[in-house]
């Protein structure tokens, strides 16, 4: 049941991720961070069987990692996107990773940007997405209010909108959001 939203704005990406960690009926805790920093101006919400996001998530990351140690420069957020859908891709005839991913991303070149993934290997660069059952009430408004020109405040007033649009209509309650931003100073953490 988890809930990430995405958008990118004029000069930063935005992702929100409920924070409850669930199975079945229960509830284990509402405190769970869904949104992973692969580097230091990207970062990737992730939902789908927990053990299969950390694990894929970690992976990534550290692949990242090794590959700015071995060639003196770190992927683009383009290149990271395809990397990640490559590995999605890879692992479908093996064992596939339960992950669906917004991926979310600044560079100085291009600027921001956010593509969506799924478990199955597709990716599309997006102005706005959201895995789970969240996208069937969010949608609409990203799609209502959401301007190339977004600012930040603006942004968060969006996720805002859909927070509470998913207490009033959805009915699993998810009443602690998080919300990171990238952008060109970095990653910031904010709450709804």
């Amino acid at each position: 049941m988890d809930s990430i939203l995405g958008l990118q704005g004029k000069d930063f990406s935005m992702i929100a991720a409920d924070c409850s960690a669930g199975r079945s009926i229960m509830v284990m805790k509402r405190d769970q961070d869904k949104i992973v920093a692969l580097d230091e101006r990207k970062i990737a919400g992730m939902a789908g069987a927990p053990a299969d996001c950390v694990m894929f998530s970690e992976y990534v990351s550290k692949n990242m990692a090794l590959y700015a140690i071995n060639n003196d420069m770190s992927l683009s957020t383009h290149a990271t996107a395809n990397y990640i859908r490559g590995e999605l891709a890879t692992a479908l005839r093996k064992g596939p990773y339960q992950a669906n991913i917004l991926l979310g991303g600044y560079d100085d070149d291009v600027g921001p940007s956010l593509y969506f993934m799924d478990y199955m290997g597709t990716m599309q660069k997006v102005p706005f997405g959201g895995h789970g059952y969240c996208s069937n009430f969010c949608l609409s408004i990203f799609d209502r209010e959401w301007k190339s020109d977004l600012s930040e405040e603006e942004g968060l007033e969006i996720m805002r909108k859909c927070k509470a649009e998913l207490s009033v209509r959805f009915l699993i309650s998810q009443p602690k959001f998080t919300v990171k931003v990238v952008s060109a100073a970095g990653i910031k953490v904010l709450e709804l």
